[in-house]
């Protein structure tokens, strides 16, 4: 089955350009036509990844990436001529997965698509890391204690990951850091503390209290 990737871009010169690329590289691919509908319609396609523009009718690019998110952890590539360092810090701690900006180089856009798909969708990792009464699923992205289970996104999913592994050990957030962008999850400090903060609100959801704990001026650990 051909993976699907959905195109959110209001230019047509540019979503015309995207559809020849995306499919004559094996990919089906289908865009928005109306961006009143946005997320109905990306329903409907179920696509295994979404490439987005930040400036669009209506809604912008990062409202949108805030309604995926809502519902769904498929990757998200921003591709857009909005380059300052703001609109790329907003477009990850939003979710986004990738920023490439235009114009682009069609081979890394390609190749920034390959890896996202891949990471996103790679079999094989069945392993459950468990401390305290507390496991972490990985392939199906959840953590679960006492029967009652809080959905994860890649980010925090990779955070807890690195947590697990290091259990009982404080980790310094710039090893953190470091571990999300050497497999491809760019987050930077402030991103981090957001992702913290998050994961600690879905914690106590299901009952888990200063799980993570913060040490000062040295990191965090379980």
């Amino acid at each position: 089955m051909k993976e699907k990737i959905y195109i959110i871009e209001d230019d047509l010169t540019i979503q015309t350009q995207l559809k020849t690329l995306l499919s004559g590289n094996g990919y089906e691919v289908d865009a928005a036509t109306d961006f009143s509908r946005i997320i109905e319609q990306l329903k409907a396609f179920a696509p295994h990844l979404v490439l987005l523009d930040i400036k669009l009718p209506g809604n912008s690019g990062f409202e949108v990436c805030s309604q995926i998110r809502s519902f769904s952890d498929i990757p998200i590539v921003f591709v857009t001529s909005s380059n300052t360092d703001m609109d790329e810090l907003n477009s990850i701690m939003l979710g986004g997965d990738a920023f490439i900006t235009k114009p682009y180089n069609t081979a890394i856009l390609l190749a920034k698509i390959a890896s996202l798909l891949r990471r996103a969708y790679a079999s094989g990792q069945t392993e459950v890391l468990s401390w305290n009464g507390t496991d972490l699923h990985l392939e199906s992205g959840f953590i679960e204690y006492s029967g009652r289970k809080a959905d994860l996104t890649k980010n925090e999913l990779k955070i807890l990951y690195y947590l697990f592994k290091n259990a009982g050990k404080i980790c310094p957030r710039s090893d953190i850091v470091d571990f999300l962008w050497d497999n491809q999850l760019y987050v930077d400090d402030n991103a981090l503390s957001v992702n913290i903060t998050r994961i600690r609100e879905k914690l106590a959801s299901i009952g888990l209290t200063d799980f993570i704990k913060t040490k000062h001026r040295q990191g965090y650990t379980l």
